[in-house]
C-alpha cells in the first residue's frame, strides 16, 4: 500500500489480496454492515478484476492510532464508491480530498446513510459536483423464516444452463426497472450465478417461471438475497414471496449463519414482504449519484 499519500492515514491500493488482508479482522468484525464488500471482494477474487468493468478496481484503507483500521472503501468503475462506516467527517473529507486531487471521476457513492452523506457532502466542496440521492435502502438480517401461510400453485427450482436467456432479460429489466445500471454484464452475471445454483425460480403448474429470486455465496459465515424479481405482468400474486422463502431456505440449508437483504425504503410492498418473511432491520444506507 501507499503509505506516503498526504491525506490522512488512508491507505490506496489495486491489489485484491492486499486489501482484503490488510482489511480481514475489520470485515470480519461485522459481516452484515460490510456484506458488500465480502461479496464483492469474493467475486473480483474468482471471477478476476474485470468482472464489473474495464478499469482496475480501487480499494483504500483507513488506519486510526496504533494501525487499527476504522474503515475501508471499495470501487469498481464505472460504479459507484462503496464505503464502510467511517468514524468521522474528517475521514470521508480527508479520502474525498485524496481522490479529487488524484483527478478520479465518480459516478457516486454509496454506504451506511451518515457516511454516504457526509462524503456525498465533501465531494460537492472539493469538486462542484452536484450530488442527489438516488435512493435510500435498509439493510435487512433474518430471524425466523416465517414462509407465507398460503403460497401460490407451483413449486421452486434452481436455475441452471437453459435458463441463461431468461435470466439475462430479467437481469436487464430489473435494472430498467429500479432506474439503475447493474453492477455487473448480464451475461456474466447469469454464468456466474449458474455455476453455484445462485438462482431461484419459481414455477407456475405448467412449468413457466414467475419469479426470481438470487443469493450470493456464503462469506464469513453470511449470505445475501439479492435480486428478487417478478415481471409486471405477473407481480401480486405471492412468487416474490414464494421465491424469497425458498432462497432464503437454501442458504440456511448451504450453512449461512446470517441470510442478509437490502430493501428500498420507497418501496412499501417489498419491505412489508420482508418484514413478514421474518427480516428484521440493521441499519439504513443510501446511494448517491454525482453530475459535473
Amino acid at each position: 500500500m501507499d503509505s506516503s499519500n498526504p491525506h490522512g492515514t488512508w491507505q490506496l491500493t489495486s491489489d485484491l489480496d492486499q486489501f482484503l488482508a490488510g482489511a480481514e479482522h475489520f470485515l470480519h468484525s461485522d459481516p452484515a454492515t460490510h456484506t458488500i464488500f465480502l461479496t464483492t471482494g469474493d467475486t473480483l477474487r474468482r471471477r478476476g478484476p474485470h468482472v464489473y468493468g474495464d478499469d482496475a478496481p480501487r480499494f483504500g484503507i483507513r488506519a486510526g492510532v496504533g494501525g487499527a483500521v476504522e474503515g475501508v472503501f471499495m470501487w469498481t468503475p464505472p460504479h459507484r464508491l462503496a464505503l464502510s462506516p467511517l468514524v468521522d467527517e474528517a475521514a470521508t473529507d480527508d479520502l474525498a480530498a485524496l481522490l479529487s486531487d488524484a483527478g478520479e471521476k465518480l459516478s457516486g457513492v454509496g454506504g451506511p446513510r451518515d457516511t454516504a452523506e457526509a462524503f456525498a457532502r465533501a465531494w460537492q466542496r472539493h469538486t462542484g459536483a452536484t450530488a442527489d440521492v438516488a435512493y435510500r435502502d435498509r439493510l435487512y438480517r433474518l430471524g425466523t423464516l416465517t414462509p407465507p401461510a398460503s403460497l401460490p400453485e407451483g413449486g421452486a427450482r434452481v436455475a441452471a444452463e437453459g435458463d441463461r436467456e431468461l435470466l439475462m432479460r430479467w437481469h436487464r429489466e430489473f435494472g430498467e426497472a429500479l432506474g439503475e445500471s447493474r453492477a455487473m454484464e448480464s451475461g456474466t452475471w447469469a454464468d456466474t450465478r449458474i455455476a453455484y445454483g445462485g438462482i431461484t425460480l419459481w414455477e407456475t403448474p405448467d412449468g413457466a417461471p414467475a419469479a426470481m429470486a438470487g443469493r450470493t455465496r456464503r462469506v464469513a459465515g453470511q449470505a445475501r438475497v439479492a435480486p428478487v424479481y417478478t415481471p409486471e405482468a405477473l407481480r401480486g400474486r405471492g412468487y416474490a414471496g414464494a421465491a424469497t422463502a425458498e432462497v432464503s431456505r437454501a442458504a440456511l440449508a448451504d450453512g449461512a449463519d446470517d441470510v442478509l437483504l437490502f430493501a428500498d425504503l420507497g418501496n412499501a410492498t417489498s419491505t412489508g414482504l420482508y418484514q413478514r418473511l421474518g427480516f428484521r432491520p440493521v441499519r439504513d444506507f443510501a446511494q448517491y449519484g454525482f453530475t459535473r
